[in-house]
């Protein structure tokens, strides 16, 4: 319980438990987008989706500083692809959250003459940059993870045992892909906040692939992914040894 008092206590727990909301909503309307007994629920459904966007927008005011601090610190990183990555990343985010503070305040009438749908492309574009900077830098770690598991003697002698012990998979695949499969998976494994940064990422990316039409899905889809990334968000916030660092 303390722990969940703690991470109600930050924005951006609040801004989580929102998302998680506002996506699950969705997804439910998406469900049942064909029962005609329930209407008047998926209608219920669409208004607190709204409410909860409108709600992350406020909790999002200072974000902008944040991503810009976030940016100054990840410039002064000494491995160049680790510095460019997030670097690229935080600064799109930073211009993310200006696009969506923009949208705020046309949304509650605070400025009037903007054109929403610009500034919300302008937002997805800054949204999927970043998130694209943020899978290269996991892609980036991943491999360096897998490189050091490869030069280990142990874990090559763990290899060899598992390609004799699993004969029937050489049949289906060539032995080089079944080993850099193994090596995979046994990376993820023992740096889980690794496997969930990426698995979070890739969830976030079915939303502005859908919004540019590069890869069209449905409001299920969407719905889906933007609910799970936002649970591993929660995750992470709520047990901070699975954050992935830098």
């Amino acid at each position: 319980m303390d722990t969940f008092i703690k991470f109600s206590n930050q924005s951006q727990g609040r801004d989580r438990i929102f998302r998680a909301t506002q996506y699950a909503c969705a997804l439910s309307k998406y469900l049942l987008r064909n029962n005609s007994e329930r209407k008047e629920l998926a209608t219920k459904l669409h208004s607190l989706e709204s409410h909860m966007s409108s709600g992350r927008k406020l909790f999002r005011l200072g974000n902008t500083v944040h991503s810009i601090e976030a940016a100054k610190r990840t410039v002064q990183l000494s491995d160049p692809v680790l510095c460019l990555c997030l670097t690229v990343a935080n600064v799109n985010r930073a211009l993310y959250f200006i696009c969506d503070n923009v949208l705020w305040a046309r949304n509650v009438g605070l400025i009037h003459d903007i054109n929403k749908d610009r500034w919300s492309l302008n937002a997805s574009r800054c949204y999927f940059i970043s998130l694209v900077m943020n899978l290269t830098r996991d892609a980036y770690v991943i491999s360096q993870l897998m490189v050091q598991r490869a030069r280990d003697k142990r874990f090559q002698q763990k290899i060899d045992r598992h390609l004799s012990d699993c004969p029937e998979v050489a049949e289906v695949m060539f032995p080089p892909l079944d080993a850099f499969l193994f090596v995979l998976f046994e990376s993820l494994k023992s740096h889980p906040a690794v496997a969930l940064d990426t698995l979070k990422n890739i969830c976030d990316l079915f939303i502005p692939l859908d919004r540019f039409g590069i890869y069209q899905s449905n409001a299920g889809v969407v719905g889906f992914c933007g609910l799970m990334s936002s649970l591993l968000g929660i995750i992470t916030l709520m047990q901070p040894k699975l954050k992935i660092k830098p």
